[in-house]
């Protein structure tokens, strides 16, 4: 039995099997839509500031690593 999945676009029903060749989306056009995003950067992981001093150092001190 194939495994049926939700296309990450449109939430369609797509059975993840060979012949979908467009799996993990249902459509060429879904798959067309979410690379455009990727390629405008809608996509993004969060990035925190890391201070790599340690927290009682002061501020003008150099790190411990090299």
């Amino acid at each position: 039995m194939a495994r049926v999945i939700s296309c990450p676009r449109c939430g369609k029903p797509v059975e993840w099997v060979e012949a979908s060749a467009y799996r993990p989306f249902c459509s060429e056009r879904c798959k067309l839509i979410d690379l455009g995003a990727w390629a405008s950067e809608k996509y993004r992981v969060p990035v925190t500031e890391s201070n790599d001093q340690p927290e009682d150092a002061a501020p003008d001190e150099p790190s411990a690593t090299p």
